[in-house]
């Protein structure tokens, strides 16, 4: 079984691959607009690289998506992938 991390992980290389065709980018198109090389853009969508807080952020500009409504998005689509449990500290207390 997968763990939480994998899948909300893959979820969101997912929704980054998806922002990107929403924006009718390419790799290598979305990559000149963050400074960036096309292998660095295929690298954070395929999984063999991690992007951070500020990256996401920066990948969601780079793609004229308001970055809360894109985290508003991940969040809920979270939500519902882990059933509702927070990954740090497993399911809410009183609920089962």
């Amino acid at each position: 079984m997968a763990s939480i991390w994998s899948l909300s992980h893959s979820l969101l290389r997912a929704k980054l691959r998806e922002l990107r065709q929403n924006a009718d980018l390419t790799q290598m198109q979305l990559a000149r607009r963050l400074g960036r090389s096309q292998s660095y853009v295929s690298k954070a969508e395929s999984g063999e690289r991690n992007m951070d807080f500020l990256e996401v952020r920066a990948y969601c500009l780079a793609c004229d998506q308001d970055f809360t409504v894109f985290v508003s998005t991940l969040d809920v689509l979270l939500q519902a992938e882990e059933g509702l449990r927070h990954p740090y500290f497993g399911p809410q207390r009183g609920k089962r």
